[in-house]
């Protein structure tokens, strides 16, 4: 039996995302009458036509969408194969593909790579910036190999494991009255203008959950966009906020004239945590860079003693 070959493979699945024969062959580096062949060679041998070709473009046809389907979990697979082989040899060598939530990676990843490429030269990290839920996704159908997440977090065929706790702190004007009274709880902050990032960011959900607020807000209902614009927010005294700590440690705050508290009884308002999809080859090596984020947050603890002070 004459079977599609795996770059063949590769060349639909090319097709299918550019929906672009020309778009196609310049993502796999090839000329575009070779893809086209290739295509061709394809339907061949399955009997079928699988592309619609127009005069602006292509598209699937339902046997190319049912094909593009299977050709990628066998091309998944065959990743997994050479990743496997890899992790048997040397674990953490060759390509790794690592993401990443906003509100952890620009506070985790900088120590953490460099951690990294002195342990494990021969490691070719790739990263990925994006929310949690399209993180999910990505080590579902296998574009990533494990993902820094908020947890805790829910979802089929997903494992992961802790790495450790982050505080929320208050943050607000220095003028405001919550930031100089006596007390403070999350409570405090139910009757007050909370500035929250915007919908999709796990970090919302849990500063929803810590207050006790409602999803629509109770007042500014403004959302931003990053950590960042929101500290720069809270210092154009538009309300008040939480900060994770491990934030605050980072010095996302610098610059800017605003107050920084730890509520009475600390509140842990989520964990930091690795995972990735269950039955992965690469488990072992994403537990790997787990240690290395945990000590990531040890040190960073460390040095950030000194935040002792400001709150």
């Amino acid at each position: 039996m004459h079977l599609p070959t795996l770059r063949q493979l590769q060349f639909l699945c090319a097709l299918a995302d550019e929906k672009s024969f020309s778009r196609a062959a310049e993502v796999c580096n090839v000329t575009q009458p070779t893809l086209s062949s290739a295509i061709k060679e394809v339907e061949a041998i399955l009997g079928v036509q699988l592309v619609e070709r127009e005069a602006r473009g292509a598209s699937l046809t339902r046997a190319g969408e049912a094909t593009v389907e299977r050709a990628r979990a066998i091309l998944s697979s065959a990743a997994d194969l050479v990743a496997a082989a890899h992790q048997a040899g040397a674990p953490l060598t060759g390509h790794f593909h690592l993401g990443a939530i906003p509100t952890l990676a620009p506070f985790l990843l900088p120590r953490t790579l460099a951690d990294l490429r002195a342990s494990h030269p021969e490691l070719r990290l790739y990263l990925r910036e994006d929310q949690t839920e399209r993180l999910i996704e990505g080590l579902r159908n296998r574009t990533l190999d494990a993902a820094l997440i908020a947890l805790p977090w829910q979802a089929g065929g997903i494992e992961t494991e802790t790495l450790g706790d982050d505080e929320f702190l208050y943050i607000g004007p220095k003028e405001h009255k919550l930031s100089t009274a006596k007390k403070l709880a999350p409570e405090d902050l139910t009757s007050e203008d909370v500035l929250l990032l915007e919908d999709g960011h796990c970090l919302r959900d849990h500063a929803l959950s810590v207050c006790s607020l409602s999803p629509t807000g109770n007042g500014s209902n403004v959302g931003a966009t990053s950590l960042a614009t929101l500290v720069q927010m809270v210092a154009g005294g538009l309300g008040v906020s939480l900060l994770p700590r491990i934030a605050a440690e980072a010095g996302v705050t610098a610059g800017t004239d605003v107050a920084i508290r730890r509520f009475d009884t600390p509140v842990i308002g989520r964990q930091i945590g690795i995972a990735w999809r269950a039955g992965s080859p690469r488990e072992k090596e994403a537990r790997m860079i787990g240690d290395c984020v945990r000590k990531t947050l040890s040190d960073r603890a460390a040095d950030g003693a000194g935040l002792e002070a400001r709150v």
